[in-house]
């Protein structure tokens, strides 16, 4: 005699934050992010001073490896745009974004804005690496505290700040020593 064996449960069509499939088109928007800022690295790094005239070898000069670098995000953003057009991105219609969304776009954006900050205001100014790199990472570290999720983690006290600043203070200075002492590369 055979027992009959309960019906297996289907698996739930919305899956878990972070494991969903992003939509095809912000996949496309993504590689054409990608492939563009990988042909403003290659632009960059092609336009980067040779040293020919200090005889340099070839496979050392500056700006190989960022080219190297942008290539690779050109043909990536390149895989994925085939993919996300394979999907139906080009045929499927805009979907709202929902207040989550919104949220993680704002935090990229702010992302973005203080590393662009600390590479075109601080970084080559006259300031010292150290305390460019000091104010940066302190700075980052406040403002991201104060954008999170968590009510209690906005909250800023002077133990925050203070550990915000020991954090950016030890980063910079270590990271100076070792670009300065082990890869021999002067810092701005």
């Amino acid at each position: 005699m055979s027992e009959a064996t309960p019906p297996v449960a289907e698996t739930a069509p919305h899956q878990a934050h972070g494991d969903e499939r992003m939509p095809p088109r912000s996949d496309m928007a993504d590689a054409i992010g990608w492939m563009a800022l990988g042909i403003a690295i290659l632009v960059a790094s092609v336009s980067m001073d040779r040293l020919e005239s200090q005889h340099i070898n070839p496979y050392t000069v500056p700006g190989l490896l960022p080219g190297l670098l942008g290539l690779a995000m050109m043909l990536l953003g390149g895989v994925l745009a085939v993919r996300s057009w394979q999907r139906g991105a080009l045929s499927q219609s805009r979907v709202r974004a929902t207040a989550d969304q919104r949220e993680e776009r704002r935090r990229v954006l702010i992302v973005i804005a203080l590393c662009t900050g600390y590479g075109v205001v601080l970084i080559g100014h006259g300031i010292p690496f150290w305390l460019a790199s000091t104010i940066y990472v302190s700075g980052s570290i406040v403002v991201m505290q104060r954008i999170s999720r968590d009510p209690q983690e906005r909250q800023l006290t002077p133990r925050k700040l203070l550990k915000a600043c020991v954090i950016g203070i030890a980063s910079s200075l270590i990271t100076q020593l070792v670009f300065q002492e082990v890869f021999l590369v002067r810092m701005p």
